[in-house]
């Protein structure tokens, strides 16, 4: 990797966390205003303060590590709580709860804006009929046997093959038997073997490739339907991950700070749109993350408000400090197996660990 490649990846990682971050705390801190809670400090970055500037109650900083931020309403933590009115915990629990929930949709705005212009710019991609390598999924049988994105398959084991689909089903008829592509590049003709691993679901060979997508111009109305589509699916997509996690009690196979770094770094070298997407895919995770009911993320914080609300009384002070010490307790176990998944990834892919940039077809 040059020089370029590390200033650039660097520079889309602080990008994207700054971005997905800061617009997130920014949610909250807006809700303050609008709801008239003081808010002491608003920081971009953290860290030392670099620059700063302070506007009536609030002081705006600039701090030393640019990845994120955080906002400090006033009374926002009980000890630091005096009874004004315009401390945070002088607030009816409706109030606290959209004052939390802000940041979440704050979240699923910037993906739905994300979304809706990586569409309206470049429009709806759509698989092409032809039989056109469009992406490679990392250490497959596709990607060690020296395949290209733009290579097209002409023919398996002397079959010829004319679309996407009719190779594709040529390819799932062999899970784990060797078969020969005859490949065109460039205009040269070529001939590789590989054998198509079995998919665990379906039983079927696959080699790890996606078909190249074909983009499709839509006006704004349906750009803005693609936004909220695209939204939607992979919040559904995580929920479903998710419960078949839990029901199957399997191991998560989370992404930790390396993972995702690697991602963004990756994606920043592809085409816009790849990157563009992705800081979206990032933004819809981290706002459905914090939605989740578990204390110190604002999910949990929203339940407690919910449930203060059902009681018409704060739950007491014991039973917040010992389920903030399991929300803690959670929150690090999570950021332990992310970071070991991520080492596994990155040492240990070729023992049979792979790495998946999207779901291969065949």
């Amino acid at each position: 990797m040059s020089a370029f490649d590390v200033i650039q990846s660097a520079a889309a990682i602080v990008l994207t966390f700054g971005l997905v971050i800061f617009l997130h705390e920014a949610g909250h801190f807006i809700l303050c205003r609008i709801l008239g809670v003081r808010v002491e400090r608003f920081a971009f970055g953290f860290g030392p303060e670099l620059l700063g500037i302070t506007r009536g109650p609030t002081r705006f900083s600039i701090c030393a590590f640019p990845l994120g931020g955080f906002v400090k309403p006033a009374g926002e933590e009980m000890e630091n709580y005096t009874g004004q009115p315009d401390e945070y915990f002088s607030q009816a629990w409706h109030r606290r709860l959209a004052i939390v929930a802000a940041g979440p949709v704050m979240n699923y705005l910037l993906a739905f804006a994300l979304f809706t212009t990586v569409v309206l710019v470049k429009g709806v991609p759509e698989p092409s009929p032809e039989p056109i390598i469009g992406n490679l999924v990392l250490k497959f049988p596709a990607d060690r046997a020296g395949l290209q994105v733009g290579d097209r398959v002409l023919a398996i084991n002397g079959k010829a093959v004319s679309t996407w689909e009719e190779m594709a089903k040529t390819i799932h008829a062999f899970p784990d038997k060797r078969v020969e592509l005859l490949l065109e590049r460039e205009g040269r003709r070529s001939r590789v073997s590989l054998i198509p691993q079995t998919e665990p679901e379906t039983g079927r060979g696959v080699i790890g490739i996606t078909p190249k997508p074909v983009y499709r111009p839509v006006g704004l109305l349906e750009s803005i339907s693609e936004g909220a589509r695209q939204c939607y699916a992979l919040t559904a997509t995580t929920v479903k991950t998710l419960g078949t996690m839990i029901v199957r009690k399997q191991k998560p196979d989370l992404a930790g700070p390396i993972g995702i770094s690697q991602m963004i770094s990756r994606a920043s070298r592809s085409a816009w749109e790849d990157f563009v997407f992705l800081i979206g895919f990032l933004s819809v995770a981290i706002g459905f993350f914090n939605i989740l009911p578990i204390p110190l993320l604002d999910g949990g914080h929203a339940m407690m408000y919910v449930l203060e609300g059902i009681l018409r009384r704060k739950p007491p002070k014991p039973v917040m400090m010992v389920a903030n010490s399991l929300g803690l307790a959670f929150l690090v176990s999570l950021l332990v197996v992310a970071t070991f998944n991520d080492f596994q990834r990155m040492f240990f892919q070729d023992r049979g660990q792979t790495e998946q940039s999207a779901p291969p077809t065949p």
